[in-house]
């Protein structure tokens, strides 16, 4: 299984390599292309970077019901597919780390940090939450089996994905939802909106987008 997402991924990108060589009558165009090339397939295949790339496929590692009660705090953008031929088409943990970069730079203009966004799920099905300092709170239900959770406020409703991450868990949802939450919380913090997430959207099919978090 392993073998078959790098080799996928990798084909897919020397095959996007290759079309830009050939359109190219530039060396430097063809030795900048070869070397990120190079540098993409060397991640892709590097055996740190084999267990990564499985990690961003949501569902390979459910989380449990009760894995999921705590306080959760930001730690950093979140990102994964919905499926290994998702993250294979996409390029593998090389997209996904580049998805998670794009996004840092728009969660650093909302000023999210560990201190002003988080979530507390409590064992009632009941959760307390901020996302830069704005308090919500509701019920919410987690299905194990394709690992949807569903928020439920006055304020939110939105169907997202828990997964297990690197120390904690990522809650991620389909770019048009995480959109439209963080344009609400940019105009109540009187910042522009975000253009990124839906650029990332139209990039990169399957892709699910969030928030990494730990206790």
């Amino acid at each position: 299984m392993k073998k078959s997402i790098i080799l996928a991924a990798s084909a897919t990108l020397l095959l996007s390599a290759c079309g830009s060589l050939g359109s190219s009558s530039s060396s430097s165009a063809t030795s900048a292309a070869g070397s990120a090339l190079g540098s993409i397939i060397s991640a892709a295949t590097n055996g740190n970077t084999i267990g990564n790339i499985l990690s961003s496929v949501i569902g390979t590692d459910k989380l449990s019901a009760s894995d999921l009660c705590g306080t959760w705090r930001y730690s950093g953008p979140g990102c994964a597919f919905t499926s290994e031929n998702a993250l294979a088409k996409a390029g593998g943990e090389v997209a996904a780390t580049e998805i998670k970069q794009k996004l840092n730079s728009e969660y650093k203009s909302l000023g999210f940090s560990s201190s002003n966004t988080y979530i507390q799920l409590n064992s009632d099905k009941t959760f307390t939450a901020k996302v830069d300092g704005k308090s919500l709170s509701g019920t919410y239900t987690y299905t194990e089996s394709n690992s949807q959770i569903v928020l439920k406020g006055l304020l939110l409703s939105v169907t997202g994905y828990a997964k297990r991450s690197d120390g904690g868990i990522s809650l991620l949802f389909e770019s048009k939802k995480l959109l439209t939450l963080l344009q609400t919380v940019a105009s109540l913090s009187g910042n522009s909106a975000l253009e990124t997430v839906g650029d990332l959207s139209k990039n990169y099919s399957g892709v699910r987008l969030g928030f990494d978090m730990k206790k």
